[in-house]
């Protein structure tokens, strides 16, 4: 496994935070070409699940965009926790 690359006060470094970001967004282009959604607190919550589920692939040393990606949309998170197989949409 990669070494996590945190700061000392436990934050990313510029250039994982940088690779956050870029995953985190195309990762929500996929789900926004696959779900419809009927309100925005729906997008919301969906938003903040997968930028958790994020982080946490990150602090296990995950730096690979793909596997970001994947990692990310594999749970098939919606807002209200049920899988939908985000992951295997609009591909």
């Amino acid at each position: 496994m990669p070494m996590v690359t945190l700061n000392g006060d436990g934050a990313f470094d510029s250039e994982t935070t940088r690779l956050l970001g870029l995953a985190f967004e195309a990762a929500w282009n996929k789900v926004e070409t696959s779900v419809a959604f009927t309100n925005p607190a729906e997008a919301a919550s969906l938003r903040e699940l997968l930028a958790r589920r994020l982080v946490e692939l990150a602090r296990r040393g995950e730096r690979d965009h793909d596997r970001l990606v994947a990692g990310i949309l594999a749970e098939g998170l919606t807002s209200d926790g049920i899988g939908t197989g985000l992951a295997t949409h609009g591909e």
